[in-house]
């Protein structure tokens, strides 16, 4: 990942969850763990090796575990760890601005 250049608080926070996907995906695990390809359903438009590269990220910054279950095939879920369940209110936030430009948006194409 990049280094934080101007030592902003939120510019650290987007070096984290920036990108398209990476907060998409703690929105989906916020429901519990999930596997590789139940992630892909949800996101149909992601590239297999994006989401790879997404995951990692936020294992490597420790939002979210890898778990590996002993069987054949193996079985590999991902979850949220207990610093990625503070991003909780965060995506709460982003949901409520997303719901309110929705219905701005609305409001905006019904006066038209």
């Amino acid at each position: 990942m990049k280094d934080n250049v101007s030592g902003c608080p939120v510019e650290e926070a987007m070096r984290v969850l920036g990108g398209r996907w990476r907060l998409l995906l703690v929105w989906f695990l916020l429901d519990g763990p999930k596997r590789f390809n139940e992630l892909r359903r949800h996101l149909p438009t992601i590239s297999q090796r994006m989401l790879t590269l997404d995951l990692r990220a936020l294992e490597q910054s420790g939002l979210i575990s890898r778990t590996v279950h002993p069987e054949v095939p193996p079985r590999v879920e991902y979850a949220l760890t207990e610093e990625g369940e503070r991003l909780r209110p965060v995506v709460g936030a982003f949901q409520d601005f997303g719901v309110w430009l929705k219905q701005r948006d609305a409001d905006v194409s019904s006066t038209d």
